[in-house]
């Protein structure tokens, strides 16, 4: 990856990662895996006491029914200090997730913080992630042009929809920093994982640990509803012990 040509949409030194560390797919499956995965994700990161879930009220799943699971790669577009009719005019953006793209490798996430009421990740983004065979994108800021994504199939959690293009109001100045998510810091190599409940973002040292409590939890709730299926009364039901306490096997 690190002979990779770069498109010179950025300067070189501000791709703080040109390759980014990646979990191994059976960690990518093992989460795949869990029956409610965000949800029991995020309960996994309380008893673990990570921060990191952002409900989809906040970062809403522009294709519903969509999961994902993936390393991040980052994005960080700032406020340009220009009217934007002035980039316009002279077609020219400093918008450069394209450089991300560039560097993606399938099943990775892209994750950009933007800026609120303007779009950071539109349709040719999303063909370009969708062909680079990425797992999908996070968006704190805005997104447009969904109809495209849906069309091809390429997740997208964001905080809204705007029209209004980052071409000429946005400026990109790091790939693979450190970013904020919604007050969640993020770095690239971390894990994130999202469905119709919402987003979690898993630091990259603590990735292993979250699945195995993770699949406890899930365990747990697949043995309540055998239960509940062969008819277990509700009081024998409420107090069944079905979950250890972290740390207990």
């Amino acid at each position: 990856m690190a002979d990779t040509a770069l498109t010179g949409k950025i300067a070189p030194e501000r791709i703080v990662m040109r390759d980014i560390p990646r979990p191994g797919k059976d960690v990518v499956q093992g989460f795949l895996a869990l029956t409610d995965l965000a949800g029991t994700v995020s309960d996994a990161m309380d008893e673990l006491g990570i921060h990191g879930a952002i409900p989809a009220a906040t970062l809403q799943p522009m294709l519903p029914g969509a999961r994902m699971v993936g390393p991040v790669m980052t994005v960080r577009n700032i406020m340009q200090s220009v009217p934007p009719t002035l980039g316009a005019m002279e077609r020219r953006s400093k918008q450069a997730d394209i450089e991300a793209h560039n560097l993606a490798q399938p099943g990775d996430a892209l994750v950009i913080e933007g800026v609120a009421g303007i779009s950071s990740l539109g349709g040719n983004s999303a063909n370009v992630g969708k062909r680079q065979g990425e797992a999908g994108a996070i968006v704190d800021g805005a997104t447009r042009d969904i109809a495209t994504a849906r069309n091809i199939g390429y997740p997208i959690w964001a905080r809204g929809v705007s029209l209004i293009t980052g071409k000429w109001r946005v400026e990109t100045v790091s790939i693979n920093g450190p970013v904020q998510i919604c007050g969640v810091p993020v770095n690239a190599g971390d894990l994130v994982v999202a469905d119709d409940n919402g987003v979690c973002f898993i630091p990259r040292e603590r990735i292993k640990q979250v699945l195995a409590r993770a699949q406890a939890l899930s365990a747990g709730e697949e043995e309540r509803n055998r239960d509940v299926a062969a008819g277990m009364s509700v009081v024998e039901i409420a107090n069944k012990a079905y979950f250890n306490r972290v740390g207990e096997s």
